[in-house]
C-alpha cells in the first residue's frame, strides 16, 4: 500500500457524494409528489415513502458522505438505492444502468473504506 492510499476514501466520498447531491437537489426541487409519481409509474410499491427516502439519502446522505459523517451508514443506504434502481427499475425496462452500477460500486467501496483520514467524522472517533 502506498502513502496516498488512505486518501482514496476522500476522493471517493467527493465523487459519489457529489453525484448523489446533484441528483438529490433535482429531486428536492421536483418535490415528493413528482418523484412519487415517477416511482409509481415505474411500479414501485409505497412510492411516496420511497420518494421521501430517496430525497433524504440523496441530499442529507450525500452531504454527510462528502463531509465524512456516518459515511458507512449513508453509503449503505446509497448502495441499496442504486441496487433497486438498477435491478428493479431500469433493467426490467430494458435500460442499461451504467451510472447506477458505477454509483453502486462507489457506495460499496465507501462502506468498506469508511470516512478516511480527511473527514469531519474522524474528529468524533476515539483514539485508543
Amino acid at each position: 500500500m502506498n502513502r496516498l492510499a488512505p486518501y482514496a476514501a476522500f476522493i471517493m466520498r467527493l465523487a459519489v457524494g457529489g453525484v448523489f447531491l446533484h441528483h438529490g437537489i433535482v429531486k428536492f426541487h421536483t418535490g415528493v409528489a413528482g418523484v412519487s409519481d415517477f416511482f409509481h409509474s415505474a411500479g414501485l410499491p409505497f412510492a411516496t415513502i420511497c420518494a421521501i427516502a430517496v430525497i433524504v439519502v440523496e441530499t442529507v446522505g450525500a452531504v454527510c458522505v462528502i463531509l465524512g459523517i456516518f459515511t458507512r451508514f449513508w453509503a449503505l443506504a446509497m448502495a441499496i438505492e442504486m441496487a433497486v434502481a438498477a435491478f428493479v427499475v431500469l433493467w426490467p425496462q430494458g435500460r442499461v444502468p451504467e451510472l447506477e452500477l458505477l454509483l453502486l460500486a462507489g457506495a460499496v467501496t465507501l462502506v468498506a473504506l469508511g470516512d478516511g483520514p480527511l473527514s469531519v467524522g474522524i474528529r468524533f472517533k476515539r483514539t485508543t
